[in-house]
């Protein structure tokens, strides 16, 4: 039941402790070691290790797996290692002989590796494409309350006025640094380590553009040693992409929660989208935006948990890597989840009507005042000191006529100039 198994019994304690989670954790990649299983089998027959015959019966076989694995009825059972060994065990068991074949010019390292690039890729794909589901939201959000007005803060001080279209669009902007991030993560996972075997390469003449292509990677990692080394790597350059992105949607969703309470009470939600209380009957909480959070924060730890794993290690396969998976997995399958509950549940803000002439907020304009003085000719040091010196003695009026026009500004969204800054995404994306 084990790729390396050389008819030698190992310790009970010890098999438990080394296998850990993969059999839980590799449902998520077993459709990719099918995939990846394909294409190498198409690769072994071209170079000749295996008939035309033997070729359709594998594929066969490797398609009832999927369809297995698509319909949520595949088990890795307990006595198997892995996925891996799983598949080439159901491989022998329906076709016989030719299953054993599926190893040959393989390592189980450059199995995990591939499947890992794989799955990687594909759901970095599915991240952006949320992402730019939410950021669509947010862009139509923006436009919907360009006109309401939204105190600003600095230093949690009122400062400037701002807007609900000024803030939405914001963090839809931000999403954009995300994505760069994000394509740089599936450029580096888009190429394909399969042929590396353990490390070191395999002395059959393998095709390895051949199996390229099959994957649909856009090159492939040539150096069999810089292939394995991609482990951690792969894993550490993910990491940020996701947490950046996490980064944007935990702030995004600590401003909610601020909004949304008493003291501020700019914006809320339907009673259904809230919790309460199981002593105090009068509270509506943002248990989904402040579990947002809390999740994102988690995610953004990764980056460090993938380094610590692998900072330093010498060149070459360590079990240390088997780590790697079950947390990136996890963080992959929570993330999509939270894009999917921030973008329904953010459709569904209650914008509130801000008045702007409550006396907390007569400071708003100050910087207005100032700017209205310069235009009449006075220097900028002496109308900040004139309008400071209304603020400190109770003259001070606010002057609500300004408009910012600038790019950018409160009456200025440059929503279409946003949008367009979106980055296409690439066909090989």
């Amino acid at each position: 039941m084990k790729l390396w198994d050389k008819g030698i019994s190992i310790d009970k304690k010890i098999e438990n402790f080394t296998v850990g989670n993969d059999r839980e954790i590799d449902i998520h990649i077993a459709k990719y070691d099918v995939i990846a299983s394909k294409a190498h089998a198409k690769m072994l027959q071209k170079i000749g290790i295996i008939t035309v015959e033997e070729l359709v019966d594998l594929l066969g076989g490797l398609k009832n797996l999927e369809s297995q694995i698509d319909a949520g009825t595949f088990v890795i059972d307990a006595q198997f290692e892995d996925v891996h060994s799983k598949i080439e065990f159901e491989l022998t068991k329906s076709l016989g002989e030719v299953g054993k074949k599926i190893h040959t010019a393989r390592s189980r390292n450059d199995q995990v590796l591939v499947a890992c690039h794989l799955y990687y890729k594909e759901n970095l794909g599915i991240i952006r494409a949320k992402t730019r589901t939410l950021f669509d939201t947010l862009l139509s959000l923006a436009d919907t309350y360009k006109n309401k007005v939204l105190p600003g803060y600095t230093h949690l001080q009122v400062a400037m006025p701002s807007s609900f279209g000024l803030w939405f669009s914001a963090y839809a902007e931000l999403m954009i640094d995300d994505v760069f991030l994000l394509d740089a993560a599936i450029k580096t996972v888009d190429q394909n380590p399969l042929g590396s075997a353990a490390g070191y390469g395999s002395s059959f003449p393998i095709d390895r553009e051949l199996t390229t292509k099959e994957m649909d990677f856009t090159t492939l990692k040539y150096n069999v040693v810089a292939a394995q080394m991609g482990r951690g790597k792969n894993e550490r350059t993910i990491a940020a992409a996701l947490g950046s992105l996490c980064n944007t949607l935990s702030r995004f969703a600590m401003d909610v929660c601020l909004y949304m309470s008493q003291n501020f009470g700019f914006i809320s939600f339907p009673d259904e989208l809230t919790t309460g209380s199981s002593i105090m009957p009068h509270k509506k909480n943002p248990d989904v935006f402040e579990l947002i959070r809390g999740k994102c924060n988690k995610i953004q730890a990764l980056q460090t948990e993938m380094v610590l794993i692998t900072n330093n290690l010498p060149s070459g396969y360590h079990r240390d890597f088997q780590l790697l998976k079950e947390n990136m997995i996890a963080a992959f399958e929570e993330l999509k989840d939270i894009l999917d509950i921030f973008n329904y549940s953010i459709q569904q803000i209650i914008v509130k009507n801000v008045d702007i002439h409550d006396d907390k907020y007569k400071y708003l304009f100050t910087v207005d005042n100032i700017n209205t003085l310069v235009v009449e000719g006075q220097s900028f040091r002496e109308a900040y000191q004139k309008i400071g010196g209304q603020v400190q003695d109770g003259t001070y009026v606010p002057d609500t006529s300004k408009q910012h026009t600038h790019v950018g500004s409160i009456h200025n969204l440059s929503l279409d100039k946003i949008k367009e800054k979106f980055p296409i995404k690439k066909p090989n994306f």
